[in-house]
């Protein structure tokens, strides 16, 4: 198929001429390498579709860069070229993992059936490996196609098939999560276990143990003994949301994981290995964590745009949500509800989009969608002037409570959301449930 690359590896000049002449005459775009060694540094996974590699060849031959691919890319498929009559090499190559063999000198045409013969077998095994991940529930779908989203996806894309720790970050309700199952599915660790761990939503008292385990009587209450969240994911991949509300010694042992691959369990003196690749997203700034774990997580980061950022994808977004939200109904969206969301600034990000779509399907009348299901907007935050500070109050010389002041601000955003936790959360960009732990730590209700 035209389009598909194609990377040619072959040591001999006229042989390696021919083969790119006839596989780009067919309209292939192929790279072309003199040797193995010269073949495994130009081997990108993201750009070739099939590697076709000679067997004989110095210092590097065709079987160790069959072995190379096959431990890089276990689903590309490699084609090895082999004189003929040389059947045990040929039957080697098979038992290594190559798709196919070619005869040298080949022919034309038996060249171009089984580089399309290995394409089909690869699309086939990207379709089914798609099909894997939807019904293992660890990939979900993320909708969008504006430029912003466009290229956070591709660096996702790239960035799973390394081992490196990864950061996301962007506001809540961005899909930093989402992001973190798609490395997750489309990478060589797809097998094993994903977990996710909110750490604003667990007690500082508890983060220790929920995150490195304990023994039976490291403290009082621990009964028996508890893996943690590390452990847990030993093999797959460890998701810590809200990364940046670890209080600092938990942030030095969360290092230590890091860099020496092994977990300090709670009343044990002896280290557990681990093997777990570490996903952490923050919708604070990243400089808030210490600075030595920010550069062992910001090797990769990839940041989220906001909803308001990509308005573009609010009509396929609202499409999305009111057919899950539906349950099989044909419920019609008309232009004046997609340009009324499309209006909205969204401060709850993709989260809120999607809280009011599901409330406009439950108050939908009949199979259309009016403007009066949709929640109320609400009113404009005065402006603040450049200085940022005139919404404070006056700070006391004798010094302020801060924990008075956080209990007064959530009491007067909820009065201002007339209860609605959903939204209150929206606004303080914080999760629904950091918001609901709070109530209930100072005592709130609804209606406070």
């Amino acid at each position: 198929m035209a389009g598909e690359a194609l990377l040619f590896i072959e040591d001999d000049d006229s042989g390696r001429e021919l083969g790119l002449f006839n596989l780009r005459k067919a309209g292939y775009a192929v790279d072309g390498a003199r040797d193995g060694a010269e073949g495994l540094r130009r081997f990108d996974p993201e750009r070739h579709a099939v590697v076709i590699t000679d067997v004989k060849m110095p210092n590097v031959g065709g079987l160790e860069v069959l072995r190379e691919i096959r431990a890089r890319s276990p689903e590309t498929p490699v084609l090895v070229i082999t004189a003929y009559g040389d059947v045990d090499l040929a039957v080697a190559a098979m038992k290594a993992g190559a798709f196919d063999f070619i005869g040298k000198p080949f022919h034309r045409e038996h060249l171009l059936l089984t580089v399309a013969k290995a394409l089909e077998r690869g699309r086939m095994r990207a379709e089914l490996l798609h099909l894997q991940r939807q019904v293992a529930g660890v990939e979900r779908p993320i909708v969008g196609r504006s430029p912003a989203m466009a290229r956070a996806l591709d660096l996702a894309d790239r960035v799973a098939r390394a081992a490196a720790p990864v950061l996301v970050t962007g506001e809540s309700g961005t899909g930093k999560e989402l992001i973190a199952r798609r490395i997750h599915a489309r990478s060589p660790r797809h097998a094993g276990p994903f977990v996710a761990v909110n750490c604003a939503a667990i007690p500082a008292e508890l983060l220790e143990s929920e995150l490195f385990g304990h023994v039976r009587g490291a403290f009082s209450g621990a009964l028996r003994d508890r893996p943690g969240r590390f452990r847990q994911a030993d093999g797959g991949t460890l998701f810590l949301d809200e990364v940046a509300e670890l209080p600092p010694p938990l942030q030095a042992k969360l290092l230590r994981v890091l860099q020496e691959r092994v977990v300090d369990v709670v009343g044990s003196d002896v280290p557990v290995p681990v093997d777990v690749r570490v996903i952490a997203a923050t919708n604070r700034d990243p400089g808030d964590l210490r600075g030595d774990l920010l550069y062992r997580l910001r090797v990769v980061e990839i940041e989220l745009p906001p909803l308001r950022e990509r308005v573009e994808d609010i009509p396929q977004l609202v499409r999305h949500f009111v057919a899950r939200f539906a349950g099989g109904r044909d419920v019609e969206i008309p232009e004046d509800v997609l340009a009324d969301m499309s209006s909205r600034t969204w401060p709850g990000n993709v989260r809120e989009l999607e809280n009011a779509c599901e409330r406009a399907v439950i108050l939908c009348a009949g199979d259309v969608l009016r403007l009066e299901d949709l929640p109320p907007r609400t009113a404009a935050a005065p402006a603040v002037a450049a200085g940022g500070d005139e919404w404070l109050p006056a700070l006391p010389e004798d010094g302020l409570s801060l924990v008075d002041l956080e209990k007064r601000v959530i009491e007067r955003v909820l009065a201002l959301k007339r209860g609605n936790i959903t939204q209150a959360a929206a606004y303080l960009r914080v999760p629904r449930h950091v918001l609901s732990y709070r109530m209930e730590k100072y005592g709130l209700r609804r209606g406070s």
